[in-house]
């Protein structure tokens, strides 16, 4: 392979450098008008009247929506394929506000000051309604968060709005309690994770326009523009023919951009008036406005022989989903499905629960997309069963992990549309990962502990972990090929380059079945009116769904360019040959350039344009995995822990670009770092967002995440492009188990709710002074 397993440099990365104009906000036409959202104070109230007419009055205010003139449709603001599994609950605007920071009204004026001075002088009057703040008792406490009657689901999900009851979940396998009776020993561990924020650097922002046909075009900083395409039309009750969704280049998403948020205001505006319009959040309302990873706690039972064979699991969770139900239900699925999968030896299993309303921020996807919090919660339990048998916990995981051609009947039931035929793991390396691991960490001479210094304790930790490649027989990707008349070819698709350098991966897969350089690749990605449909960047779904899409319109190119050349020169296809650069006629020897061809073709002989076109369904689970390793060192005077190294060894199958691979490991990495350490969300007893400025929410920075060292496993598996499975999400769910059980190593203090924070650790060691007495 000559293109694919080149580090080859961003496609878009010297423009970046540079500091071009690349960027929503940076293309917004400066006439535009400045869309703002007045937001509520309150977590949950009832808007018994709303005044207007001063603020529009203020010269320089173009209009003002509110909910007494605007259409009340209920929909979900989820990117998902349709139909969504979560709920139609949000409406444009709505008497019910249901956390601080919910949408009020919406102001459009000339400039920022003419709008917010004109959103101060809105008046409201609120009847504050008691709040709905404890998930774990959010069935039972008599208060709706939703007592409107006309929101649903289009599937049955568990949905039961009268219980604040998002959906439900029951997955399981075997005789759980037959499994357990057996087992030597039982464990049963609780487990919380936080609403972890995504933290990517650009804010939500969109600014829309009528075109010449009095189409609406929006220009949107999305993961999913096709879903905004559909959500739009079904919110604004608008027909989705006259409506054009545009994604430039994305400042990270990381999941919040899979949900919709700022597309709807100014498409208001714009149809409303005629004129272009923009919307910018500030940080503060993307924490307070936006969405955030679901809040969890997690029930475990495993039960296992005294040798450390595990032979049940039993999982019963609950998800804070907020105010509204987006990615609720698939979020919290997959906290079982993606994380049951890994002990497949088990005789038994069982995964259940629920999401439930609160009035909290919204939940939504975030990296990992649930199987974060699983793994936290299974693998953190998994490292406690090993301490209890006195085992390692390196080996109790070989003991009982799933390993390359094994499989699970778990497999097929979670896999939509799977036959009776049982699904193997054939590419799996997660044996290798772990062992890998383990000799880059200097496991056998640091584990457990070391003793530092009279106040400094060192410990290691790890864990292993998988994800998805897409969803088998739900996500879908196409791809469009143009041969262009220079002998270059540009590639059309749908996929959303989120800053991961998906837009030259899929240059470099087109240009390896090609046989051309990747540099003869254009990519033009993302607009609904000229691309190809594609479900969108999220699941872990590009390089490996759209992959193989972008690798059937280049097969189908390269049959058409040797249809067309047995043409030209008068022969039968078998006798041409193509290299990518010239063209063959095998039995005499005659031979054309590409550029020349298509030259030829275009202008002088066969007037033809070649294009093509590829689609690609995923139809079994082809999941990435993962072994974390960590060490820290605990002060045991003041209890904060500091990351010394984490070593993160992946089997991505084929890594089509192992720079940019590594990039995306490394910084998922850094993420699990935040989640693990510092990213502590806090509210106040009326409901209010505390922590919703980087001033208050603690992201890692570079003196905060120690060493980290990625490996990529060398890995294949036969139905990704050139082997190739996904990277993006798998990165992030090895890093808290494997710290906190670094931590427990180190000092003997277990963390079960996250963040491990200085302050929760310092407490917990003066419960626990004896590690002090230690030599």
């Amino acid at each position: 392979m000559k293109e694919v397993k080149s580090s080859i440099n961003k496609k878009d990365g010297m423009a970046l450098i540079k500091g071009r104009p690349v960027y929503t906000d940076d293309l917004a036409p400066k006439d535009a008008l400045i869309v703002k959202v007045l937001r509520s104070p309150h977590a949950f109230a009832r808007i018994k009247k709303i005044n207007t007419s001063i603020a529009e009055k203020v010269p320089g205010v173009e209009c003002i929506f509110t909910h007494e003139n605007i259409i009340r449709k209920p929909f979900t603001r989820a990117g998902q394929c349709y139909p969504e599994l979560s709920p139609y609950d949000k409406f444009l605007l709505d008497e019910y506000v249901r956390h601080v920071g919910d949408d009020v009204a919406i102001v459009a004026a000339v400039n920022e000051k003419t709008a917010n001075k004109a959103m101060r002088l809105i008046k409201v009057e609120y009847e504050i309604l008691e709040p709905v703040l404890d998930y774990e008792k959010a069935e039972e406490c008599g208060i709706l968060v939703h007592p409107e009657k006309d929101i649903f689901s289009k599937l049955d999900v568990g949905f039961d709005r009268e219980r604040n009851t998002v959906c439900k979940v029951d997955l399981s396998l075997g005789n759980l309690e037959k499994a357990l009776e057996e087992s030597d020993i039982v464990l049963r561990r609780t487990f919380k994770t936080q609403a972890q924020a995504q933290g990517m650097m650009e804010t939500q922002r969109t600014y829309t326009y009528l075109d010449e046909y009095d189409r609406l075009v929006v220009v949107t900083s999305t993961q999913i523009p096709f879903h905004v395409r559909r959500i739009l039309a079904n919110a604004l009750d608008f027909p989705t023919n006259k409506i054009r969704v545009i994604k430039p280049r994305i400042g990270g998403g990381f999941g919040s951009k899979q949900t919709a948020h700022s597309e709807f205001y100014p498409a208001l505006v714009t149809l409303k008036t005629g004129k272009p319009a923009k919307i910018v959040y500030s940080r503060k309302e993307v924490f307070r406005g936006t969405t955030s990873r679901h809040q969890m706690r997690f029930h475990i039972t495993v039960g296992a022989t005294k040798d450390g064979r595990i032979k049940a699991i039993e999982i019963d969770g609950i998800s804070d989903t907020g105010a509204y139900g987006e990615h609720a239900q698939t979020t919290f699925s997959a906290a079982g499905k993606k994380v049951l999968t890994l002990y497949n030896k088990v005789e038994a299993c069982k995964f259940s629960g629920k999401a439930v309303y609160t009035n909290h921020v919204p939940g939504g996807a975030l990296r990992g997309f649930g199987v974060t919090q699983g793994t936290f919660a299974l693998e953190s339990t998994i490292n406690e069963l090993a301490k209890e048998l006195n085992m390692d916990p390196v080996e109790i995981r070989e003991m009982n992990m799933i390993k390359k051609g094994e499989t699970t009947p778990l497999y097929n039931m979670i896999t939509k549309g799977a036959g009776p035929e049982p699904i193997p793991m054939d590419s799996c390396m997660l044996e290798y990962c772990v062992k890998r691991g383990k000799e880059l960490i200097n496991w056998d001479s640091k584990y457990p502990s070391e003793r530092i210094s009279s106040t400094k304790v060192r410990g290691v930790g790890m864990a292993i972990a998988q994800q998805g490649s897409g969803l088998p027989n739900i996500d879908m990707a196409s791809a469009t090929l143009k041969l262009n008349d220079d002998g270059f070819f540009t590639l059309l698709t749908g996929a959303t380059d989120i800053g991961t350098g998906s837009d030259t991966i899929l240059a470099q897969i087109a240009a390896e079945t090609l046989g051309v350089e990747t540099e003869t690749i254009n990519v033009y990605a993302s607009d609904t009116d000229v691309t190809p449909f594609d479900s969108g960047a999220y699941a872990s779904s590009t390089t490996y769904t759209t992959g193989n899409a972008v690798i059937k319109a280049a097969e189908n190119m390269k049959a058409e360019i040797i249809q067309l050349s047995a043409e030209y020169f008068k022969t039968q296809e078998e006798n041409i040959q193509f290299d990518g650069k010239n063209i063959t006629r095998i039995d005499n020897g005659e031979s054309i350039s590409l550029k020349d061809f298509s030259q030829k073709i275009t202008y002088n002989i066969l007037h033809q344009q070649l294009i093509t076109t590829g689609s690609f369904v995923p139809k079994k689970a082809a999941p990435p995995y993962m072994a974390g390793f960590a060490e820290v060192e605990v002060d045991l005077e003041t209890g904060k822990v500091n990351l010394i190294d984490f070593i993160g060894v992946v089997d991505c199958g084929t890594p089509i670009n192992p720079m940019l691979a590594k990039i995306q490991a490394e910084g998922g990495i850094v993420q699990g770092i935040g989640m693990a350490l510092f990213e502590e969300v806090k509210y106040s007893e009326a409901g209010r967002l505390m922590t919703d400025t980087f001033m208050e929410y603690k992201l890692p920075t570079r003196r905060d995440i120690g060493n980290i060292h990625v490996e990529l496993a060398e890995g294949y598996d036969e139905t990704g492009p050139y082997g190739a499975k996904s990277i993006g999400e798998v990165v992030i769910n090895t890093v808290s188990p494997a710290i906190t059980d670094a931590i427990y190593n180190a000092c003997g203090v277990r963390i079960r709710e996250l963040p491990a924070t200085p302050e929760k650790v310092f407490l917990n060691l003066q419960k626990n002074p004896s590690i002090n007495d230690k030599e």
